[in-house]
């Protein structure tokens, strides 16, 4: 997708009415977002944070379990064993306690951006991400995770469980939301530093290769040349003196050569 055509649907996207229960992103991911949405290759699609949650609903696999549910209890934050009996003290119908773990859907402007955030995704904790591309060339990555909680509490509105099991299960609940809050900081902090260090090789020059490296700059290049040939030649000459003395020194013994200063030793350096 073309960079005006992304941000025109980012636009739209971030200026629409939140639907959800809560209308407004949760507390504990608000960095998360605004990370996310101030980049000019992302925004994000939906989110929750994480929750604890009891439904009463319709047996499971009935058509009208999600559309006849009511909700007992949401927390985005832990619960006690008191918020849970009382919860289920009002089920008339078949009540599930749940724990949804933190997921976030973040659509990308390129594939190289969507495997940058599920690669952070991947690192962070959040093991069931992935990506989606449609044939219009949306792409989607997901950040989800797998340590989720569903446990079946009531039939037809008579708890299936004993008080104690319900405490218990309270602090496994609790127990999931605090490490999900923890890959939640780990996300961030690994997101903001791949988004660095992506935006510093976009910055930044390639890299020269070996053989570029080796070879001296254009300047550099003529000149180191030049003193080469100049090397050489004063080489020749010096060895040319070298044999005129010595052949001077043969007659009887007496002769003599008178040394002449060396004018070329400055072409040396």
């Amino acid at each position: 997708m073309d960079h005006q055509r992304f941000s025109q649907c980012k636009q739209q996207s971030l200026n629409k009415v939140d639907l959800s229960k809560k209308g407004s992103v949760d507390e504990d991911i608000e960095a998360v977002v605004s990370l996310i949405n101030n980049r000019d290759q992302f925004f994000t699609t939906s989110s929750c944070s994480g929750r604890i949650i009891v439904i009463d609903g319709a047996p499971e696999g009935s058509d009208v379990q999600k559309q006849n549910c009511a909700w007992l209890y949401v927390s985005h934050k832990k619960c006690t064993s008191y918020d849970l009996v009382s919860a289920l003290d009002k089920s008339s119908r078949d009540a599930v306690l749940k724990f949804e773990p933190f997921i976030l859907h973040v659509q990308c402007r390129r594939l190289e951006d969507a495997q940058l955030m599920h690669s952070v995704s991947i690192n962070s904790g959040f093991r069931n991400s992935g990506l989606t591309v449609s044939k219009a060339g949306k792409i989607i990555a997901a950040v989800r995770s797998t340590h989720g909680l569903e446990v079946p509490l009531t039939r037809e509105g008579k708890l299936l469980v004993g008080r104690d099991y319900v405490h218990f299960l309270t602090q496994v609940a609790n127990q999931k939301m605090e490490e999900n809050l923890r890959r939640i900081h780990r996300f961030h902090e690994n997101l903001q530093s791949a988004l660095i260090s992506d935006e510093l090789q976009e910055v930044l020059p390639a890299p020269p290769s070996s053989q570029e490296a080796r070879r001296p700059p254009e300047g550099q290049e003529a000149e180191t040349e030049e003193k080469q040939q100049n090397k050489t030649s004063v080489y020749q000459r010096r060895r040319r003196r070298e044999h005129h003395q010595t052949d001077c020194g043969h007659g009887d013994g007496t002769g003599s050569v008178q040394e002449e200063p060396d004018v070329c030793l400055d072409l040396l350096t």
